[in-house]
């Protein structure tokens, strides 16, 4: 398949790219560095604010993956929404999956964001990507997209491929970034949460 991964030299969209170059897929990582990828990966330097770039990226893909994320460099985050708004509306019929927080995902009624021990830290990203999630859930039947949650704590580890799946509350506390890309490459091969949101764990 075609895949195309927005964020492809993150932590999260390198891995991503690995995974799907490792099944022979055809990928194509798009980032703003326009850094490396690995060997059999094409690379194209820009970002999801240019309408022209998204609409050619989609129309050469089976899937598009955003693996962005709102800034941690102190700017503005909204634009993170701006991007995925982008990205969505010049998107045609090609499936979108995006990468999202955790912090929307719901424990005993709340969301975990919401929770009072939340990390302070982490709190204002993850209220931009529930508001993501929120925005996606409006579209309707218009856009194919798919909102992937990781467990609360994500982070590169062992690739075992193996993981526990959920819908909208954690399925474990924590999965590897590895183990996250198998995860996302099986629903690109194997679509099985169209127009809603799920999540991984180890």
């Amino acid at each position: 398949m075609r895949i195309a991964v927005y964020g492809a030299t993150g932590m999260i969209g390198s891995r991503v790219v690995a995974e799907a170059v490792s099944r022979d897929h055809e990928v194509t990582g798009i980032s703003r560095s326009g850094g490396e990828l690995p060997a059999g990966a094409a690379t194209v330097q820009g970002d999801a604010s240019d309408p022209a770039l998204t609409k050619r990226i989609a129309g050469d893909a089976d899937v598009v993956v955003s693996a962005i994320g709102p800034s941690r460099t102190g700017g503005d985050r909204r634009e993170y929404l701006a991007h995925l708004r982008n990205i969505a509306e010049t998107l045609g019929d090609t499936r979108l999956i995006v990468v999202g927080g955790a912090g929307s995902l719901v424990v005993g009624g709340a969301r975990l964001v919401d929770a009072p021990d939340f990390p302070e830290l982490y709190r204002a990203e993850a209220l931009i990507a529930a508001e993501a999630l929120d925005y996606f859930r409006g579209l309707g039947g218009d856009v194919e997209w798919t909102f992937f949650s990781p467990a609360p704590v994500i982070a590169p580890g062992e690739r075992t491929g193996t993981y526990k799946v959920g819908a909208d509350s954690p399925a474990g506390d924590s999965v590897s970034a590895e183990d996250f890309a198998v995860a996302l490459i099986d629903e690109v091969e194997r679509p099985a949460h169209r127009r809603t949101r799920f999540t991984v764990a180890n």
